[in-house]
């Protein structure tokens, strides 16, 4: 089967705010009519757990074969099938999820060639699941969601339009939630407008949506569809959806249907036009039954010609050789103003004719770690797991491990050097916890950044921004009880040092455990890589075996080890210095076995080494945020290509 690109067109530029003021269908230049001609896809299953590092290169599953089909505005075109149909698949492709490189055909909207990765951004496509922040209010959730895709446009006005439209007014200021007993937060049917809404607030003239009845009751459904029903019959709006065993009301509210099986199209056209072909071939619809369902369930006796279906849609090859931007201005029905060219070239991607950046992202890159900072604290500080019960966690644990070594032998020189290597320990391995919350944030910033919301770059830097305060607290609420109550050196300085060093210890693990989250599939992988690798640290930290004894072939994971930089510099806070060096360590009888400058001299430790410690520790917490965004970038990168 010969590969053609996948290629998406549009004749017109996009209207981006919402009119409250329109009583009438919304303008003709936001209108589009999307074609598929002889689509056809194909997927190899992976072969390593990791799916997205390498691919079975041998046999294709063939998911959709030759799909051709129309979808027009002010109409809802429900792709309709049997599970494993599909249908998810068409609606990808249609919204430019899928990669066009990996798809044969091709896809028009408005007979004009478009880039797929712009349409996917001035479109609206909502998942199956709700992707959305838990601990955020419905209000929060629009408005973040407008601030961030709005071109210096009104947020708050268009978050309080949406409200009303949506009909969710009156659970604005509750919580989203995600409907387990921790987080109950809204009704089902609320949240799925509430997923619908928050690729509503650029006002997109296109809205693909996968099974948004899905998961909710016969009212809630009926409520989900009337108000798509209004969208696309007041506003003009081209809207696709899948749907999955529909009722005799939701069916009402259909326009037009494609029904699949295994791939290829069984029918398109009305529900009438269904029902007298099902007459056709001989069955009679029960009364207790609706057609669509019904026509499901005999689905083998309706397979048509495909190359005849496909030729009633009038789907012809464009032959124009005619110059992009004027193949676009005779659709548009406007003079060619200057204004007009650069927003036909900003939704094209046509970067000889002056792409618009500004397309690309609605705001400058401080604005976006302004806004993801603030909506980031949100989350934090309303997950009592991860702030409450971290600030507990801590203080506790402090006041425990203070208790217990409280005023130790000053001469029992392996017990302190315990209490630093626990304590170590204690500290790398308290980020693990927030493993799952950065796994979930992931699947939203994927989403958030394929459809050019923010840069992958101002996450990262938001994120790293908020845990530098957050953590701050966390540190001395930990060092002030236990350095006080163990007894370590009674100084101001030597305080403040503990505590600068237990706080880059937090940032160093909370910065490796956000890179495993980049990299990790799922929770049960990263908890067990986290603990193997910090393992391996511990192990070639210079607590169990010294440098020297370290075969030469391991000695590497002693330089990268994140236990050894902060246990050496434990050491010379309370062994070195002028005060710490002339302490003594070993006692017998009236004499000094071990001084605490001959003791650093054994584990090889210089005086130096206590500055260049924190720069390498600060090395590892810039080291591991930056791959984090690199594989982010990987990830978002394959996601849009």
């Amino acid at each position: 089967m010969q590969k053609k690109n996948l290629r998406l067109t549009i004749s017109s530029p996009l209207s981006l705010h919402f009119n409250s003021s329109m009583a009438s269908p919304v303008d003709r230049k936001s209108q589009y009519t999307i074609k598929a001609k002889g689509i056809s896809y194909a997927v190899s299953p992976p072969l390593c757990p990791l799916g997205w590092i390498c691919h079975n290169p041998g046999l294709k599953k063939k998911i959709i074969t030759n799909v051709s089909c129309e979808v027009k505005p002010g109409e809802i075109t429900a792709v309709a099938g049997p599970s494993g149909a599909g249908k998810t698949t068409l609606l990808e492709i249609l919204a430019g999820v899928i990669p066009p490189c990996r798809v044969s055909g091709e896809v028009v909207v408005n007979d004009r060639t478009m880039n797929p990765t712009v349409f996917r951004r001035v479109s609206g496509y909502v998942t199956q699941e709700d992707l959305l922040f838990p601990l955020l209010t419905v209000e929060e959730t629009l408005f973040y969601s407008a601030r961030l895709r709005l071109h210096n446009g009104p947020a708050q006005s268009r978050v309080s339009e949406l409200l009303v439209e949506l009909g969710l007014s009156h659970v604005a200021g509750e919580r989203v939630g995600d409907g387990s007993g921790t987080h109950r937060g809204i009704s089902g049917g609320e949240r799925r407008r509430v997923s619908i809404g928050v690729d509503l607030v650029h006002d997109p003239a296109v809205l693909l949506m996968d099974e948004p009845t899905s998961g909710l009751d016969s009212a809630a459904a009926l409520q989900v569809m009337s108000m798509l029903k209004n969208m696309a019959k007041n506003h003009g709006k081209t809207i696709v959806l899948t749907i999955h065993q529909p009722g005799f009301r939701i069916l009402e509210l259909l326009d037009q249907v494609v029904l699949l099986a295994d791939g290829v199209v069984v029918h398109h056209g009305s529900l009438d036009h269904l029902h007298q072909r099902l007459k056709l071939a001989g069955h009679s619809v029960p009364q207790q039954v609706n057609v669509l369902e019904f026509s499901i369930d005999v689905i083998e006796t309706l397979f048509p010609d495909v190359e005849q279906e496909s030729a009633g849609f009038g789907l012809k090859k464009q032959t124009s050789k005619t110059p992009l931007i004027e193949e676009l201005l005779v659709g548009s029905g406007d003079g060619g103003s200057d204004e007009t060219r650069v927003d036909l070239s900003s939704v094209t991607g046509d970067r000889e004719s002056g792409f618009d950046h500004r397309l690309m992202y609605a705001n400058s890159m401080v604005t976006e770690v302004m806004i993801l900072s603030q909506r980031f604290c949100y989350n934090i500080f309303r997950c009592k797991q991860l702030f409450i019960a971290k600030l507990v966690q801590m203080m506790v644990v402090g006041v425990l491990l203070g208790t217990i070594f409280n005023n130790i032998n000053r001469f029992q020189m392996q017990t302190q050097i315990g209490f630093f290597a626990f304590n170590l320990t204690y500290l790398l391995y308290s980020s693990s916890e927030a493993l799952p919350i950065f796994l979930k944030e992931r699947r939203i910033i994927m989403r958030e950044t394929s459809i050019g919301a923010y840069r992958i770059s101002s996450y990262t830097l938001a994120n790293a921004l908020v845990f530098i305060l957050f953590l701050l607290i966390v540190a001395l609420l930990y060092a002030t009880p236990t350095y006080w109550l163990v007894g370590l050196r009674k100084d101001l300085d030597g305080f403040l040092y503990f505590s600068l060093v237990v706080w880059l210890v937090l940032l160093t693990s909370n910065s490796f455990v956000s890179c495993f989250s980049a990299l990790v599939p799922n929770f049960m992988v990263g908890i067990s890589l986290v603990a193997a690798v910090m393992g391996s640290f511990f192990l070639f930290s210079g607590y169990f075996i010294s440098n020297n004894d370290i075969p030469k072939y391991w000695r590497f994971m002693h330089y990268l080890s994140l236990f050894r930089y902060p246990f050496e510099c434990f050491l010379l806070n309370e062994f070195g210095g002028s005060k710490g060096r002339l302490r003594c360590l070993q006692r017998f009888e009236n004499g000094c076995l071990l001084y605490g400058e001959e003791f650093l001299k054994t584990q090889n430790i210089d005086e130096i080494q206590k500055w260049y410690n924190l720069g390498m520790m600060l090395v590892f917490i810039f080291g591991y945020r930056f791959l984090s965004f690199l594989v982010l970038c990987y990830k978002s990168y394959r996601s849009r290509n």
